[in-house]
């Protein structure tokens, strides 16, 4: 693996890349404006031209699989970039209110690989296809229903159906899923409900599994849209590809306060493996937020039930490819973002302004490690 940071005209890229030789290379990069001065537009054009130029350098050879805009103002904003894909979107693509916190407008997240062969599927997923396996990609989902419980029910069986056409199934298949609740305080417990009980419908118990996912505080363009959902299936795997992680001596299920998700899964391939660690906080083995009020020691405690997890599936924060953290209280960036750049100097990542589904959790982190390893029983990825 190897970390590198590339600087451009009024941009900083934090990029990870896995190349193990083979022809499947992964690259994972966040592309940061460095200049706050810049309008939106200027932000978003210095962005756009730095993501050209990596293609045609650093990140030569790969094709992009999965993209994220973290933007200020999705009212005022979304609408270009929506232009810009309906003119040919080269991704599955994702865009949400989640301001970056380093004072500028707009930053981007982006998963490369190559050797793929890509194409938007009849069922509206996004095709990722390499060897044996075919990853689906999709986002920005959403819904325009009365409230955040339906909408997130109709986008559930909207995707069930989806993932159907496919040969796939949620419990089979669907390793990770991102929901972007807007005004999380109040529609988060819409969300987890509909969540809850789609996901009984389709064998996903305290019994069986559940799926990684983050489900954090975020907002569309249109206030309307309660609960945005990204998400990502593999078709090609079987079950014994897929571990879920615990890290029960750091905390404990989340079915046991109400809610259904795993902490993390491991996916192993025969050549590597995918670590998806979900959305965590500084929580106990009790479900108890540890740490009221105070964002040090709730980053560590976090850290720490990160780290419990990496370990449990073989992997160390020096595996991560990228992390997204979340902050509740914006005048928290410069103490996270020192404790970040001290521990983890050249790990992309990016931190934003998005409330955590509890009010007493001031810090979530999601990331995705990718590790070498041998599982000769599987296919290479």
């Amino acid at each position: 693996m190897n970390k590198q940071t590339v600087s451009k005209a009024n941009t900083k890229t934090e990029i990870f890349e896995f190349d193990n030789g083979t022809e499947a290379r992964e690259c994972q990069a966040v592309i940061h404006v460095t200049d706050t001065s810049l309008s939106y537009a200027e932000q978003l054009d210095a962005l756009l031209n730095t993501y050209d130029e990596l293609r045609s350098n650093e990140l030569r050879g790969t094709e992009a699989v999965f993209k994220r805009y973290y933007l200020s103002d999705a009212a005022n904003q979304a609408a270009t970039i929506h232009a810009m894909a309906a003119e040919g979107s080269d991704c599955a693509l994702s865009v949400i209110e989640q301001a970056p916190l380093d004072g500028t407008k707009v930053a981007l997240w982006v998963y490369m690989q190559s050797g793929v062969a890509t194409a938007i599927s009849p069922s509206g997923l996004y095709r990722v296809a390499h060897g044996r396996y075919t990853h689906l990609w999709d986002g920005g989902a959403h819904r325009h229903e009365a409230n955040s419980e339906l909408q997130t029910r109709l986008l559930l069986n909207s995707y069930v159906m989806q993932l159907a056409a496919e040969g796939c199934s949620l419990a089979d298949n669907c390793i990770r899923t991102w929901f972007f609740v807007n005004d999380v305080d109040i529609n988060y417990a819409g969300m987890v409900k509909a969540r809850n009980e789609v996901f009984a419908t389709q064998s996903l118990t305290p019994a069986t599994h559940f799926i990684a996912s983050t489900g954090i505080g975020g907002r569309q363009e249109d206030a309307t849209v309660s609960v945005q959902m990204d998400n990502y299936a593999i078709k090609g795997i079987c079950k014994e590809q897929i571990q879920h992680l615990y890290a029960a001596d750091h905390m404990n299920r989340t079915s046991d306060y109400g809610v259904s998700f795993e902490r993390g899964t491991s996916v192993e391939y025969g050549d590597r493996h995918h670590v998806f660690i979900s959305g965590t906080a500084s929580i106990d083995t009790n479900g108890d937020v540890v740490y009221p009020g105070d964002i040090r020691k709730q980053t560590e405690r976090m850290w720490g039930n990160v780290e419990a997890l990496l370990r449990e599936a073989g992997c160390t924060f020096d595996d991560v490819a990228q992390m997204t953290v979340y902050l509740r209280d914006p005048a928290d960036y410069s103490t996270v973002k020192a404790m970040f750049d001290g521990r983890f100097p050249s790990t992309p990542r990016l931190i934003v302004h998005a409330p955590v589904c509890r009010p007493g959790w001031l810090i979530e982190m999601e990331c995705m490690a990718i590790c070498t390893a041998s599982h000769k029983e599987f296919a290479p990825f």
